[in-house]
């Protein structure tokens, strides 16, 4: 599997998981990972993020 689609895979399990308040629970891992001095955790559930709100867009496209 590539990079790209686990993170894929991440933000749809957040979608999934976590619903409308996926947004919330991608803040507090980033929170988190910042307290932790984890700049590659931060960046990957920045990445995460980034896919989240694009699953946001497409669900609440007049087309969806």
């Amino acid at each position: 599997m590539t990079r790209d689609k686990e993170l894929w895979a991440v933000a749809l399990w957040v979608e999934r998981t976590h619903g409308e308040y996926g947004p919330q629970y991608i803040a507090e891992q980033i929170g988190r990972l910042a307290l932790e001095g984890d700049e590659g955790g931060i960046a990957m559930w920045r990445s995460v993020a980034e896919r989240f709100d694009q699953l946001s867009e497409r669900e609440n496209s007049p087309l969806a």
